[in-house]
């Protein structure tokens, strides 16, 4: 699962590009941050470390704005996400001394092996997902939370 409330927010940044992308629109971070209600200066801090990372291309200011660097099926979640956060550690729940992935010397938990394979389904879910989706779904056709 998504731990940090930025990388949250940064895959709603991105995916606010994707959604402009057919029409190779530029957003501001300002534009960004009111479609995505972020605060502008985490919009901000957010684009730039996209940008150093080499996902989108821009520049802030007068003039400016954002487009992602590649077409947005060649852009995975895991692209984001792994910007933004550490590689999860499955660690065992009981603490150290019992499982030898805790630095123990026993065997590992009886939970260990689920959580190696809960963490390899959501990794594999990261790389597999693109940002297609969101270039194919323009805000305006959106489904909204009271549409069923």
């Amino acid at each position: 699962m998504l731990h940090q409330k930025t990388t949250q927010n940064a895959i709603a940044v991105m995916s606010r590009l994707a959604e402009l992308y057919p029409e190779n629109q530029k957003a501001s971070s300002g534009d960004i941050a009111k479609a995505r209600n972020l605060a502008q200066p985490l919009a901000a801090k957010i684009l730039t470390a996209l940008a150093r990372a080499g996902l989108i291309t821009g520049a802030p200011g007068p003039g400016g704005g954002y487009l992602l660097a590649k077409p947005p099926r060649e852009i995975s979640l895991f692209d984001v996400v792994s910007l933004f956060e550490r590689e999860a550690h499955t660690g065992c729940p009981f603490g150290p001394g019992w499982c030898s992935e805790n630095g123990g010397d026993g065997e590992p938990c009886p939970l260990h092996h689920s959580l190696v394979a809960m963490k390899q389904i959501e990794t594999d879910y990261l790389k597999s997902t693109d940002f297609e989706v969101f270039a194919k779904h323009p805000p305006d056709l959106r489904r909204t939370a009271t549409t069923s």
